[in-house]
């Protein structure tokens, strides 16, 4: 009589899902990389009208010129003499990207000059002021 070893048989299957999880961490990397964060003004604005309109690529600094002459960068406001600083630093943090200055149709045209010249001392070739498509 010759002793047969009965192996216990096993129904379930094993996944390793080691290697899928390595693909999945090194997407989420990658996503993360080359993610651009914008940053917003913070605050709204009614920008004036202009059929000329265009969209703007690259834009990843939005500066707001309210109707009171505040200025206002990333969610804060700031003051006008040390806008010159803070552009220079987020624009540090991508230099292909430009400058968009949203301005209220009833802010001062002076403010507007002033902040545009404090954004092209830091630095910024690329400088667009918004307005909205349409018909004045």
């Amino acid at each position: 009589m010759s002793a047969r070893r009965h192996l216990p048989e096993s129904d379930e299957t094993e996944l390793d899902m080691t290697p899928m999880l390595d693909i999945v961490f090194i997407m989420l990397i990658f996503f993360i990389v080359t993610t651009s964060f914008v940053k917003e003004s913070g605050v709204t604005v009614a920008t004036p009208r202009a059929e000329s309109a265009s969209p703007q690529d690259n834009a990843n600094i939005f500066i707001a010129i309210t109707a009171e002459g505040e200025v206002w960068i990333d969610r804060r406001p700031v003051d006008p003499r040390s806008v010159r600083a803070i552009v220079a630093r987020l624009h540090a943090d991508n230099p292909e990207g430009s400058v968009i200055i949203q301005s209220d149709e009833e802010a001062s045209t002076r403010m507007l000059v002033d902040v545009m010249d404090q954004v092209r001392l830091a630095g910024v070739e690329g400088i667009a002021i918004a307005a909205e498509k349409g018909v004045q």
